[in-house]
């Protein structure tokens, strides 16, 4: 991306790499601004579409949002990619627990949560453990691709999400 954008290479005391690490620290701090405010956003935008179609459209937002990367010219657009993967983001922090919550006995609610919460971590250890091993073997340590593949994943979640979400009562009333 630093040879890409910025036209320089790795050398991590030239003007251009530094240029280069402050440009990502300002699009990583959008990603967090937009997450932060897209979030405020979410509880009106499910009374309008539902939990499964906002968060389904979230996703896919994100998932544009990361490929869009690939195509981007102008380093000044990464801050709208990012801004996109900050609304999936928000989505991904709160409508799972919110899509589950509504289909749990309340009884048992934090057996479930916690279950849920497991099949979260386990395949975040399984990634830290194993995917240098896949970047390395199988992508050829092209970062980019696996932001495309990411992207692309992220698409294809929004499309399930909306295959196996089912709504509850109370949505399908409103």
């Amino acid at each position: 991306m630093l040879q890409i954008y910025f036209g320089g290479d790795a050398k991590t005391n030239s003007d251009v790499f530094t240029r280069g690490l402050e440009h990502a620290n300002t699009t990583s701090a959008i990603l967090n601004l937009v997450t932060f405010g897209f979030s405020f956003f979410i509880p009106s935008i499910v009374k309008i579409l539902g939990k499964k179609w906002t968060h389904s459209i979230c996703l896919l937002i994100g998932g544009i949002g990361l490929i869009s990367v690939n195509y981007i010219t102008n380093p000044q657009l990464l801050f709208v990619s990012m801004g996109m993967v900050g609304i999936a983001w928000a989505s991904i922090l709160s409508m799972p627990y919110s899509i589950l919550s509504a289909h749990l006995p309340e009884d048992k609610m934090g057996i479930y949560m916690g279950i849920f919460n497991f099949f979260i971590v386990l395949p975040e250890i399984i990634a830290s453990l194993f995917f240098g091993k896949i970047m390395s073997n199988y992508l050829g340590n092209d970062r980019l691709l696996a932001v495309q593949i990411g992207g692309i994943l992220l698409c294809i979640a929004s499309v399930v999400c909306i295959m196996i979400v089912k709504d509850t009562k109370k949505e399908q009333l409103a």
